[in-house]
């Protein structure tokens, strides 16, 4: 049974642990000077809101638990925003200043006041709240059924390497008075995730100096702090997790999506190798301005297979992105697939990036050409090289595990594709391969990235349309830019 909570249900009706009573005492007794607080550590909680506003789009529906003053929440923009916070006072000061929201008092820990939230949520925040937790894998268990496969579990928190500092802080009256707190690394929360029926997608780590010295700790934490080893000793910790329970049983169909440009050679035998692995499978050829007679191909190969559904379109501009783009637009399958039209990735493949997405092993899948030995004379060495080097540096700057970024299938659901393009702004039209388009969306939304090894084959018709320096500088361009977006900011 659900019930609606209203704004005035009162404190006396939860029944709290004698922990619990001392941070509500506190908290209320701390309420009004929140906001100074956070005023006089502008430069850290400004840091703190703007990589929020980075995990989080804004327009989603937010739960925050532990809210406080409910200034975090209103920097989310957030279409549905709720709040929850033990402290009375909190509250009452978070309806005030944010009328647009809404925000309950109560204990975040207890099953049945849960059970009364209106659910499901985008995006569940817990900021610094695991510290205040008497059960930390409980709560979160009991959050399950506020998500949807799609929701997203953001908690962030100090380094426990900072507790001394911070102890240290409260003393000399720099930081505002805590009540006792769990202190945890991101290995245990990662942990507890893992038990209640979460799976973590990424973590980060940000902040080396939460002061900002006359500039001094603005540049630290632009260029020094997010470089792999120092960035471990930062002072603030995110970590974005999934829930494991539930499928997605409404992804049946799919969209297979073959940008080609003077690949006519290729068409048919695409066509013939597909196989079907779902009920309804659709094939979409994006023609780019070809010279040998492809569009003429794949007009005949319609006709010649008309069992199959087959549709064509010519894109508009240049470029596999804008090829991509095109196709994914005009798709109607659930899932879609890229697939090369040089057929040095085997369409045989293609149900193996199908089952992944249908089993929520993964949310955008990528092939690896780098874990089964390739064939003579498929890549050269420098190219080998260079992928690996890249695949290390991608790696670290998207937080999620790669080893090769240039492979050119891919798939995920069409709700996350359309996601991506709903939020391409933020990356503008920066990529013509639409490789790295795809790749950084999926991260900046948080998707779960999982890779598939394919056999790379050599190519059998036609020439490839790759240069290796004209496109090595292009990759390098892609690295500087992924800096800026996703840990220089």
């Amino acid at each position: 049974m659900v019930f609606t909570i209203t704004r005035d249900q009162p404190v006396e009706a939860m029944v709290l642990s004698k922990r619990k009573q001392s941070i509500r005492e506190l908290s209320d007794a701390l309420a009004p000077m929140r906001d100074r607080w956070i005023a006089r550590n502008r430069y850290f909680h400004e840091s703190d809101f703007r990589y929020m506003r980075f995990l989080i789009p804004e327009e989603s529906n937010v739960l925050d638990l532990g809210c406080s003053t409910g200034r975090l929440l209103s920097e989310l923009r957030p279409k549905r925003g709720v709040g929850i916070d033990i402290s009375d006072r909190m509250i009452k000061i978070a309806q005030r200043n944010y009328p647009a929201y809404e925000f309950y008092q109560g204990d975040v820990e207890d099953k049945t006041f849960i059970e009364t939230i209106q659910g499901p949520f985008d995006y569940i925040i817990l900021s610094d709240t695991i510290g205040s937790l008497d059960d930390c894998e409980s709560t979160l268990q009991q959050l399950h059924p506020l998500c949807t496969p799609e929701t997203r579990i953001v908690i962030s928190y100090y380094s426990a390497l900072w507790e001394p500092i911070l102890v240290f802080g409260e003393l000399v009256k720099l930081r505002m008075r805590q009540a006792k707190q769990n202190w945890l690394s991101t290995d245990d929360i990662m942990n507890i995730l893992f038990l209640a029926g979460y799976e973590t997608i990424k973590r980060e780590w940000r902040q080396l100096i939460p002061r900002r010295l006359l500039g001094l700790g603005s540049l630290i934490n632009r260029y020094l702090a997010p470089l792999a080893i120092i960035r471990r000793l930062c002072l603030r910790n995110y970590i974005v997790a999934r829930p494991t329970t539930g499928a997605i049983d409404r992804l049946h169909s799919a969209s297979i999506i073959i940008p080609c440009r003077n690949e006519k050679g290729n068409i048919e035998t695409t066509v013939q190798r597909i196989p079907r692995f779902c009920g309804s499978c659709e094939i979409i050829f994006v023609e780019g301005h070809s010279d040998d007679g492809t569009l003429d191909e794949i007009y005949r190969i319609i006709d010649k297979y008309m069992e199959k559904e087959i549709r064509v379109f010519v894109q508009d501009g240049k470029g596999k992105g804008d090829a991509v783009r095109k196709g994914c637009a005009n798709a109607r399958g659930d899932i879609l697939i890229i697939l090369d039209a040089d057929l040095t990735v085997p369409p045989e493949a293609l149900p193996k990036f199908y089952d992944a997405i249908i089993s929520r092993k993964g949310e955008f899948v990528n092939g690896t050409r780098l874990v089964y030995p390739i064939e003579k004379d498929s890549m050269r060495w420098l190219n080998f090289i260079a992928n690996r080097m890249f695949s290390l540096m991608f790696s670290w700057l998207l937080n999620q595990r790669f080893t090769d970024t240039l492979c050119g299938s891919k798939a995920l659901p069409r709700i996350y594709y359309n996601k991506i393009a709903q939020n391409r702004s933020y990356f503008g039209e920066f990529d013509p391969f639409g490789d790295f388009d795809l790749i950084f969306g999926a991260a900046k939304l948080n998707m779960k990235i999982v890779e598939i090894p394919i056999k790379y084959a050599q190519r059998t018709y036609g020439e490839t349309q790759i240069s290796r320096f004209r496109h090595g500088w292009l990759l390098l361009r892609m690295v500087a830019f992924a800096l800026k977006k996703f840990k220089m900011f």
